[in-house]
C-alpha cells in the first residue's frame, strides 16, 4: 500500500513540475523577461487529471516533498567508505586529469608550471603520503602549500634547504641524504605525473611497482608464459646514478615531456644527493629509505629502452635464424612464418621450417632481469653477448659477467626474485587419464579379492569351529566308507580312544601335510586348504582368471599404454615439462638465524631485543614475519613447508619470547595468550589468509602499494619512555599523535644484491643503525605488520 501511494505521489509531483516549467517557458517567450510572480491558476496549460489529487492526498508543498524524498533516499543509499588504497587511487586520478590537459601536439607541455606547482596537486600528493603512512587523510585544502607552489612556479624552490643527512659512525663514513616533508611531497607529485605519462607505454615484460605487474605476475609469467625453454640465465646490472646516466635518462624523457623546469628540479635533486637511485645496489620494492619514491618510475623509464631492444633482438633471432634449433612449441606464428619467407625470397622450402625457430623470453622486475632461450647453447651465448653489449655501451650500466647460462633441464634451477625457478617433469593429460583408469581397475580388483578372502575365511572358520566341538561317533560314521581318508587311517586309531581325541589327532596330521606352520596366517590355511577345495572348480577358475587379467593390465608398460589411446601414435607425449617456483627453505632458515630467532642447530629461541615491549607489540612483530612470507611465497610449490616454518619456528620463538618476558612455562603462555597467538596464522587457518588481511579492491596493486607491501622487516628495541619533561611526537609523516616511547632501530643485516634474497629483504642503509625514532602505538604496529615502511619516518624529527 505504501509503495502504491508513493508511486501516485511521484506521478503527481512530476505533473506539477512539468506544468510549472511549461507555463514559465511560455511566459518567458511572450515577455522576454523573468516573471516576478505567477498568479494562481495561470501556471497550468494541461487538462486536469481525472481524479482529485487534493482530496486523495491533501495539500502538498512540492519543494518540501521533493527534499524529503532526497533525504530519505540518501539514508537508504549509504555508500561504503573508500578504503585506503581506493582513496589513493582517487587522488591520483585527480592529478591524472590535470596532466592530460597538458598534452599538446604529441607531447606534455609545462607540467611543472601547470600541474606540479599547482597547490591542489601538492595537497593531493601530501594526502597520498599520509595514506602511505596509514594516517587519516581528510581532503581539506591546506594553505601552507601556496608558498611552496609559488616557489616552484618561479623556480626559487631550494632543494638543498629541504634535505637532511645522516652518516655512519666510525672512520669510514657512509652518508645518506633524505628529503624532508616538503621535498618528499614534491617527489610524490613528480612520481604521480611521470606514472601518468609513461604507464601506458611500458612493455609487457616490465614488472615491479606497476598496476597488475607485481612480483606474483612476474613469477606467473615465467611459470606459464615461458614455453619449453632450453637455456636460461639472469643478468645482474649494477650502477650508481651518475651524471652520464641521468643525462641519458632526461634525453629519453624529452621525447614525451617538454619541460625544462622539471628537468632542472631533477638535476637539483641529483646535485643534492637526495635522488638515491642505484641499479643493483639494494633489492627494490621494499620501501627502504635509500630508494626514494622517484626511484621505481625513473628506473622503469630508463630500462624501457632495454625492453624495446629485447623485442628487436628476439624478432631478429626468431625470424632470421630458424634453422638453429628445434622449437618444441608447435603453435608457431603465421606472421613470423610469412616474415621468414619474405626474407628468404618467398621460398616455399621455408614452409617446412616453421617448427624450427628460436624463441627468446624475458621478464624484468625493476633491475633484476630473467632470460630464457629455446634453441641451441650457441644461440643463447650470442644472445646474451648482444644484451650485455647493449647494457654496457648504450645504457652505460655495469653487468656482472660471472652469471652462467644454465640448462633448463638441470637439477639446480636458477634464482629469481628470491625464489628458485626449476623445470620438472610431469605426466601428460592423456597419460594421467590412463593411470587414473589403472587405479580404478586396481581398486576394483582389491575389492573383489577382499570379498573372496572374507568369504572363504568365514567358511573355513565355521569348519574349524565345528571340528573343535565334541564330535560324536555317529556323526562321522557316514565318512567311514572304503574310499574315504578316514577309513584308510582308521587302523591307526588306538583302542579306547575317544572320538574327539581321535579327531584332534587327525587335525595334527592334516596340518603337517599342508605345512600350516609355514603359512602367513591361519586365515590363509583355512581359505586355501579348507574352503577353496570345497568350492565348485568353475568358480575358482573364473576368479583366478579375473585376477590374472587385472594384474597383467595394471603392470603393463608404456607400449601397452599407447595401445589404449584412440589414435595409436608413437609421437604422443607421455610426459610434459613444467616450470615450478620453489621457496628457498634453507635461505629462510639462515635469515631466521641472523634475526636471532633460532639457534645454530635450528631450535627456536627467544628474541632478547623484544622482551621489554608489550605483549601485543611482540606478537605483531612475529606476525609481520608470517604475513610477509605468506604474501611472497603464495605461488610456490613448497608453500606447505613455509607454513610449517611459521607454525614450528616462528610461533615457538614468539612463545619463548613471551615466556622469558613473564618468566613462566611455555604451556602457560599458550593458554593465557591463545587468542593473541592466533594472529600468527596456524597451518589450518592459512587458507583464510585473504579474509584475515582484509584484502580489498586495490590493496594488491603494487603501483599503489610501493613501499608498503612486502616492506623491509626491521627490529626495534625499547630505548626509553617519553616523560613530561621531554615530550615526543610520532615521527611518521602526517601523524600528530604523541609518541609514548622511543625505540632504537637495529639493522639486522646489510646484505647487498646479488646476494640470495627471500623476497622481503631487510637491507637497510648502515647509517640508520642505532637511530632512535618515536612512534605511537598504532604506527609501531603498522611498521611491524608491513602496513607502512621506513620511508614514512621523518628521521630528522629527533632533536
Amino acid at each position: 500500500m505504501l509503495i502504491v501511494c508513493r508511486a501516485k505521489f511521484l506521478k503527481c509531483a512530476m505533473l506539477r513540475s512539468l506544468n510549472f516549467v511549461r507555463a514559465s517557458s511560455s511566459l518567458f517567450m511572450n515577455t522576454g523577461k523573468p516573471v516576478e510572480r505567477i498568479r494562481e491558476g495561470t501556471y497550468s496549460t494541461m487538462p486536469a487529471p481525472s481524479y482529485d489529487i487534493e482530496k486523495e492526498f491533501g495539500n502538498f508543498n512540492l519543494a518540501k516533498d521533493l527534499a524529503s524524498l532526497v533525504e530519505e533516499s540518501s539514508k537508504v543509499d549509504q555508500r561504503k567508505p573508500m578504503s585506503r588504497m581506493e582513496l589513493k587511487r582517487y587522488l591520483e586520478n585527480r592529478i591524472k586529469k590535470r596532466v592530460k590537459e597538458q598534452h599538446v601536439n604529441g607531447k606534455f607541455q609545462d607540467l611543472m608550471a601547470k600541474v606540479i606547482s599547482n597547490p591542489e596537486t601538492l595537497q593531493d600528493a601530501y594526502n597520498c603520503i599520509r595514506l602511505n603512512s596509514n594516517v587519516d587523510a581528510k581532503l581539506n585544502y591546506d594553505s601552507s602549500f601556496d608558498t611552496m607552489a609559488e616557489q616552484l612556479c618561479h623556480g626559487s624552490f631550494d632543494v638543498n634547504a629541504n634535505t637532511f643527512s645522516i652518516s655512519t659512525r666510525g672512520a669510514k663514513k657512509e652518508v645518506l641524504v633524505l628529503p624532508n616533508l616538503k621535498l618528499q611531497v614534491l617527489q610524490e607529485a613528480i612520481r604521480i605525473v611521470l606514472e601518468v605519462v609513461y604507464r601506458p607505454h611500458f612493455s609487457r615484460i616490465s614488472h615491479g611497482c606497476r598496476s597488475g605487474r607485481g612480483h606474483s605476475m612476474a613469477l606467473k609469467y615465467i611459470r606459464k608464459g615461458v614455453s619449453n625453454p632450453d637455456w636460461w640465465f639472469t643478468l645482474l646490472v649494477t650502477k650508481k646514478l651518475d651524471a652520464a646516466v641521468l643525462a641519458k635518462l632526461i634525453s629519453i624523457m624529452e621525447d614525451k615531456i617538454e619541460d625544462p623546469s622539471l628537468y632542472a628540479i631533477i638535476w637539483s635533486m641529483f646535485d643534492g644527493q637526495v635522488l638515491n637511485l642505484e641499479f643493483g645496489g639494494f633489492p627494490k620494492g621494499h620501501g627502504l629509505p635509500q630508494e626514494g619514491v622517484l626511484c621505481p618510475v625513473l628506473m622503469n623509464i630508463y630500462l624501457d629502452l632495454f625492453d624495446r631492444e629485447f623485442f628487436r633482438l628476439s624478432m631478429k633471432y626468431e625470424a632470421i635464424n630458424p634453422e638453429l634449433c628445434h622449437d618444441q612449441d608447435k603453435s608457431s606464428s603465421k606472421l613470423r612464418s610469412w616474415f621468414r619467407r619474405q626474407l628468404k625470397g618467398n621460398d616455399l622450402k621455408c614452409l617446412g621450417e616453421e617448427n624450427f625457430a628460436v624463441k627468446a623470453y624475458s621478464c624484468r622486475y625493476m633491475d633484476e632481469i630473467f632470460f630464457a632461450i629455446s634453441g641451441s647453447k650457441d644461440v643463447a651465448i650470442k644472445f646474451k653477448s648482444e644484451i650485455q653489449s647493449y647494457l654496457k655501451n648504450c645504457l652505460l650500466l655495469d653487468v656482472d659477467d660471472q652469471t652462467d647460462i644454465l640448462p633448463c633441464d638441470g637439477p639446480h634451477g636458477i634464482r629469481f626474485l628470491g625464489t628458485l625457478v626449476r623445470r620438472s617433469v610431469t605426466e601428460s593429460p592423456a597419460l594421467k587419464a590412463v593411470h587414473k583408469l589403472k587405479e580404478k581397475v586396481e581398486l576394483f580388483t582389491l575389492q573383489k579379492q577382499e570379498a573372496w578372502n572374507s568369504g572363504t575365511i568365514r567358511i573355513g572358520k565355521k569348519w574349524l569351529g565345528h571340528g573343535l566341538k565334541k564330535v560324536k561317533e555317529s556323526e562321522i560314521k557316514h565318512l567311514a566308507d572304503n574310499s574315504s581318508l578316514l577309513n584308510k587311517i582308521s587302523c591307526y586309531r588306538k583302542s579306547g580312544m575317544e572320538t574327539d581325541h581321535w579327531y584332534k589327532h587327525l587335525m595334527k596330521i592334516w596340518m603337517q601335510v599342508v605345512q600350516a606352520k609355514n603359512a602367513k596366517s591361519e586365515e590363509v590355511v583355512l581359505s586355501k586348504y579348507v574352503a577353496e577345495p570345497a568350492l565348485p572348480q568353475e568358480l575358482i577358475n573364473s576368479f583366478y582368471e579375473f585376477r590374472k587379467q587385472a594384474e597383467q593390465y595394471i603392470s603393463s608398460e608404456t607400449a601397452s599404454t599407447l595401445e589404449l589411446f584412440p589414435n595409436n601414435n608413437s609421437s604422443i607425449e607421455l610426459a610434459i615439462k613444467s616450470t615450478e617456483i620453489i621457496a628457498p627453505i634453507c635461505a629462510i632458515k639462515k635469515r631466521l638465524l641472523r634475526y636471532g630467532l633460532i639457534t645454530p642447530k635450528g631450535y627456536p629461541r627467544s628474541a632478547a631485543l623484544l622482551i621489554l615491549q608489550d605483549t601485543d607489540e611482540i606478537i605483531d612483530w612475529f606476525s609481520g614475519i608470517a604475513h610477509r612470507w605468506l604474501r611472497w611465497y603464495d605461488n610456490s610449490v613448497n608453500f606447505n613447508e613455509v607454513k610449517l616454518l611459521i607454525t614450528d619456528l616462528v610461533r615457538k620463538s614468539c612463545i619463548r619470547t613471551l615466556a622469558t618476558k613473564y618468566r613462566v612455562h611455555e604451556t602457560e603462555i599458550e593458554k593465557k595468550f591463545d587468542l593473541e597467538l592466533s594472529r600468527l596464522l596456524l597451518t589450518d587457518d592459512i587458507e583464510e589468509t585473504n579474509e584475515k588481511f582484509d584484502v580489498q579492491v586495490f590493496d594488491n596493486d603494487e603501483a599503489l602499494m610501493y613501499g608498503i607491501s612486502h616492506s623491509g622487516l626491521c627490529l626495534l628495541s625499547l630505548a626509553r619512555v617519553v616523560t613530561q619533561s621531554r615530550r615526543c611526537d610520532c615521527f611518521i609523516m602526517g601523524c600528530s599523535s604523541p609518541a609514548p616511547s622511543v625505540y632504537t632501530l637495529h639493522v639486522m643485516e646489510r646484505q647487498k644484491f646479488p646476494g640470495w634474497k627471500t623476497g622481503f629483504s631487510t637491507c637497510i642503509h648502515p647509517s640508520l643503525n642505532k637511530r632512535r625514532v618515536g612512534l605511537c602505538k598504532q604506527h609501531l604496529r603498522d611498521l611491524y605488520l608491513g602496513n607502512i615502511s621506513l620511508q614514512s619516518i621523518d628521521f630528522g624529527a629527533w632533536k
